[in-house]
């Protein structure tokens, strides 16, 4: 059986963090492969708050486009509306046929409401939930059964990084360079 891990974020933008959870998780997961999957909107953030899902998509999209083991999903990008996991989770269960164990990969701080999210009951029988160790937040006690995934803890925020650019103050080694020349091509967090 497959085991694929399913990254799902609002990437605004997506940084080293991002991509040495992927890492760890692939590795440590033993994970044929990780799909990135940029939300198109998040129920728990502001709309205005972040640039259009698919400038998000692209900046994903150039980093994974060369890794063997990454991979970017559209799904949420072409979906209209809110962008809940349940949605994304049957769209992986019907894309593998059901044949592969599906890891989905969040922030320790996201574990400790899980219980809240839409359908969780299903959602624990189709996916493991895989938490990893964030910086600057205390462990957090699920509700429900979460794996922990213990890394070395970046303190790397995606907003941090806006109001570095937004400052016009380097970003540089925290953003990958592709990434960092698309922001700048497209003038994003201006």
């Amino acid at each position: 059986m497959k085991r694929i891990g399913i990254l799902g974020g609002t990437f605004n933008p997506l940084h080293i963090g991002h991509l040495a959870i992927a890492q760890a998780a692939y590795e440590k997961l033993k994970l044929e492969k990780v799909i990135f999957v940029p939300a198109n909107v998040p129920p728990h953030k502001r709309p205005g708050s972040i640039i259009p899902c698919k400038q998000r998509f692209e900046m994903v999209r150039l980093i994974t486009d060369d890794n063997p083991r990454f991979e970017v999903s559209d799904f949420e990008v072409k979906r209209p509306g809110k962008s809940y996991t349940i949605d994304t989770v049957k769209h992986f269960q019907k894309k593998y046929d059901g044949k592969a164990q599906l890891f989905f990969i969040l922030g320790e701080d996201s574990a400790g409401y899980l219980h809240e999210w839409k359908n969780i009951k299903e959602l624990l029988k189709l996916v493991t939930f895989v938490a990893v160790n964030r910086a600057g937040c205390e462990p957090v006690k699920a509700k429900v059964p979460v794996r922990l995934l213990a890394m070395p803890a970046l303190e790397i925020s995606s907003s941090e990084i806006r109001r570095r650019i937004a400052q016009e103050k380097s970003v540089r080694y925290i953003v990958p360079e592709d990434v960092l020349k698309y922001i700048k091509k497209k003038k994003l967090y201006k």
